[in-house]
């Protein structure tokens, strides 16, 4: 799979050191960016994994300037298991977080994304996009019906976060048939404000940029959010129903580049 601008290649890894250049950009972004950790962190090799990689495909987006054998040419990361993928390992990794009965009761083919992130010189451009692209033509390639996964809000303050997330709450609650819920052992409340008391705007000030994209895609999100110490995030669950999407919602996810 091809980018449009002729520097940036996108592709799935296929040898051990592709998944290595996207695990040290998981590395920047969520370990020294953010501040996350994890059981199988890698500080002296500066790679961010888990026992999950080997299973997941892993969509890369490489800006073909930079230095390949540093492992420093791997600029986008999209990590994504099929329903049939996890069949093999008998789980989904959002499982950890979320109660998935709803989606894996429905018969419908699922596309698990996570990891998704940018090297910080390549947000607010084409990037983006063309790692869009990519996933469009995976999902269209596998016949996928609902993709979903958690995406985060950075830090643990749900007092700081609590206008954006009875925002979600309120406005883009999954329909029933979609709608995830925490893991009851650290289900955390959205709806912390009362509907008539939120500021849509300051909302959606509050709300990291990937997760407003998916909301434009006509995504939803599950009810409740996951208080992830460890990585310093807040997390709530996004689900897209490709089914549900309307034409201007299609045409945003999958055109070639922005207008």
């Amino acid at each position: 799979m091809l980018a449009t601008e002729t520097h940036f290649t996108l592709k799935l890894a296929a040898t051990p050191d592709d998944l290595r250049a996207a695990q040290r950009l998981r590395y920047a972004v969520f370990i020294e960016e953010l501040g996350g950790d994890g059981p199988m962190v890698d500080h002296d090799a500066r790679l961010e994994k888990d026992e999950f990689d080997p299973v997941f495909d892993h969509l890369l987006l490489i800006d073909n300037r930079r230095d390949a054998d540093a492992l420093d040419h791997v600029v986008g990361v999209y990590r994504l298991l099929r329903s049939d993928q996890a069949e093999k390992v008998g789980q989904f990794y959002t499982e950890a977080e979320y109660d998935l009965t709803p989606l894996k009761s429905s018969g419908r083919r699922l596309l698990e994304l996570g990891r998704s992130c940018l090297h910080p010189e390549y947000r607010g451009g084409t990037a983006m996009y063309h790692l869009w692209n990519g996933l469009a033509r995976y999902v269209m390639d596998h016949d996928i019906e609902v993709l979903f996964g958690v995406a985060s809000f950075h830090g643990t303050d749900i007092k700081a976060l609590e206008m954006a997330l009875s925002y979600l709450h309120h406005y883009h609650l999954a329909p029933q048939d979609l709608r995830v819920r925490a893991q009851p052992d650290h289900f955390q409340r959205m709806d912390l404000l009362e509907k008539d008391a939120l500021d849509r705007k300051a909302a959606m000030l509050a709300t990291p940029a990937l997760i407003k994209a998916y909301l434009r895609l006509g995504g939803y999100v599950g009810e409740g959010a996951f208080v992830d110490h460890a990585f310093n995030t807040t997390d709530v669950c996004l689900l897209v129903d490709t089914a549900r999407m309307n034409a201007k919602n299609r045409a945003r996810y999958t055109r070639d580049t922005p207008a």
